[in-house]
């Protein structure tokens, strides 16, 4: 039996933990003790040379070598500590996640969409408490990308398939998720400018690569050379490499300006590639089976080039473009044109790898999307994988399906069907019984699914399927819209989506509507639902509403189309007053009470007539 999630992560936690105080603890005394050596080193050098005694500055250079073999040392260790002290936070970042804890669970993400999206703000697809924040393990912009866009826009059924494989079998492979993350949060450090480079390496040719400013730029420093060697040499009196200093000046001048945006595209990124590198290094060798995943790795390998090997080479470019911040520049630049040396070595990297950046970028948001729902599944092993169906009527069949949310412990799961077109799900039961939230837990499970991940239930089966929902409905002051008005606004939405579909021939429209128009007076309310509705299941759009108004099945043409359903609350009366539960569980046929006014009486509100008497005044 596998064992449980919560105890996978509290042992991989300690174990971390211990390792990072273990380094945390030898860096601290090899702190102390490279700064006896600096001291020591300095101390014997200078009273060798003060004493005239040779053997105190061989100690003092000895000293010296011990000073940077330490300071080496110093450096390795840190990176070991940081390294167990990110996985121990992995870890711990897992058990917040099995708790639901918000709160204390990091959110990572990138911009909001430009365009607000209605659906995503209904079924809290991104944001705090979210589906995002539940699968928040991506720690690059582009892995918090890939996934919202997984989230907020359907796959096909063959592409859904292939990541189901490709996150069935990330699940079990925590060791590897669990580096990619590692690797991933150090190259996310240095990366809220990486669109900036991702830009320039695709970018056009710098006017420095042109052969007659090449041929001067790499003639003048060598003759330069030469000349000073001759000088040096005796083979000339005169100081001939004089000359090309002063061209290196005037190259420097002229085209300086040209050599501004690829330095500041390579400064401070040594680093940021190298932790770039190691990290496709990993996802191509790793062992594969899933298609998607060997998908990636040719992605990473396409054209013959290795992804790893082209960032390594460009962060050691980096590394160079650092000496152009080095108080050595100035002899750098007017004796070898430094920076015009580190430019070309970037245009050649550019010239070949460039234009495979972006892919090669794209391929490490899938893979972080991808680790993001095995996390999912191995989080929650006894959440299924759904079953895309095509052809055939549409309908969703769920079998307990329940909120991804909720904890597990508090999660109530209920069996649902929606659909065939010409059908409906009406929902109707008292305030707090659970509507709103059945709604969203439809809504979140298709959207999971339409992923590629594991759903919320024991079985789920569904078309292609696109969302449409009016449940989280907000007025505008500032744009003058009543809420009634953008209720009406969200159902034209709704409306057209589902005639493009119905036009199309699909993908079949699911709407999910909580409390229809409940922005205008009752009668009016009723009269317009009963339209918007008999609309939709015209358009062969399949959906579920959910309602207070129990009148609204009376109507024939809505009673012949729709599937009924309900939710119950029960009242206890004990010594201490009457307390109302829920149990959350979906019924057939439509709900036989109301609890407004009981709700009223046990928050302490009046609920009988008032009385009219008085006295007059």
């Amino acid at each position: 039996m596998p064992e449980r999630p919560d105890h996978v992560y509290a042992a991989r936690a300690a174990r971390f933990a211990a390792s990072r105080n273990r380094y945390a603890l030898r860096w601290g005394r090899i702190a102390n003790l490279r700064l006896v050596a600096f001291v020591a080193a300095l101390a014997a050098a200078g009273a060798g040379w003060w004493r005239d005694a040779p053997w105190l500055i061989w100690l003092g250079a000895a000293g010296g070598v011990a000073f940077l073999a330490l300071v080496a040392y110093h450096r390795y260790l840190g990176d070991l500590r940081r390294r167990y002290t990110i996985l121990h936070d992995l870890s711990a970042d897992g058990l917040l996640r099995l708790r639901r804890d918000w709160a204390a669970l990091p959110l990572r993400r990138p911009p909001p969409p430009a365009t607000p999206d209605a659906t995503a703000f209904d079924l809290d697809l991104l944001g705090q408490a979210s589906l995002q924040h539940l699968l928040s393990t991506p720690q690059t912009h582009v892995g918090q990308a890939t996934l919202q866009g997984w989230l907020l826009r359907p796959a096909a059924p063959a592409v859904i398939r292939a990541r189901q494989e490709a996150v069935a079998e990330l699940a079990t492979a925590i060791d590897l998720r669990d580096e990619i993350a590692l690797l991933c949060r150090l190259a996310a450090e240095g990366q809220p400018a990486y669109e900036r480079f991702t830009a320039w390496a695709a970018g056009p040719p710098s006017p420095l690569g042109r052969p007659a400013i090449r041929a001067l730029t790499i003639g003048s420093p060598a003759l330069l050379v030469l000349a000073a060697a001759a000088q040096a040499a005796g083979l000339t009196p005169w100081p001939l490499w004089l000359a090309f200093l002063g061209l290196n000046i005037i190259l420097t001048i002229a085209l300086g300006a040209y050599t501004l945006e690829p330095l500041a595209q390579l400064y401070d990124r040594h680093d940021l590639l190298a932790a770039y590198s190691r990290l496709l290094g990993l996802a191509a060798d790793a062992p594969a089976a899933a298609p998607e995943l060997r998908r990636i790795q040719a992605e990473l390998a396409a054209g013959g080039l290795r992804a790893d090997a082209q960032l390594r080479r460009l962060s050691a470019i980096a590394t160079l473009a650092e000496y152009s911040r080095s108080i050595l520049y100035p002899l750098l630049q007017f004796g070898l044109l430094w920076s015009f040396q580190v430019i070309a070595l970037a245009e050649g990297w550019r010239r070949i790898s460039g234009p495979r950046l972006g892919p090669w970028l794209a391929a490490v948001g899938d893979l972080e999307a991808l680790a993001a729902l095995a996390a999912l599944r191995h989080d929650n092993p006894g959440w299924a994988f759904p079953t895309l169906v095509e052809g055939g009527p549409p309908t969703i069949i769920a079998r307990g399906l329940g909120h991804p949310l909720l904890p597990p412990e508090r999660c109530v799961t209920n069996d649902v069907q929606i659909g065939p077109p010409g059908r409906f799900l009406l929902i109707t039961g008292s305030n707090m019984s659970g509507k709103s939230t059945f709604l969203r837990a439809v809504g979140m499970n298709v959207a999971l699914a339409q992923a590629g991940g594991p759903v919320c239930a024991a079985e789920l089966r569904l078309p292609p399927i696109t969302l449409a929902t009016s449940m989280r409905v907000q007025d505008s002051l500032a744009q003058g819209v009543s809420y009634f008005m953008a209720e009406l606004r969200r159902l034209r939405e709704i409306v057209d989506a589902a005639e493009a579909a119905h036009a199309a021939g699909g993908p079949v429209v699911c709407y999910l509507l909580d409390e229809i128009l409940h922005g205008t007076n009752s009668a009016e309310r009723q009269i317009a639902a009963r339209r918007v509705i008999r609309h939709l299941v015209s358009l062969g759009a399949i959906g579920a509403v959910s309602t207070h108004d129990l009148a609204l099945a009376d109507d024939g043409s809505i009673a012949a189309s729709a599937d009924l359903a309900h939710f119950r609350e029960q009242i206890a009366e004990d010594a201490g007053g009457a307390t109302m539960r829920f149990d959350y569980t979906l019924r057939p046929g439509i709900a036989a009470t109301t609890n407004a006014l009981r709700l009223m009486e046990l928050v302490g509100l009046p609920v009988g007539e008032p009385s009219c008497g008085g006295q007059n005044g």
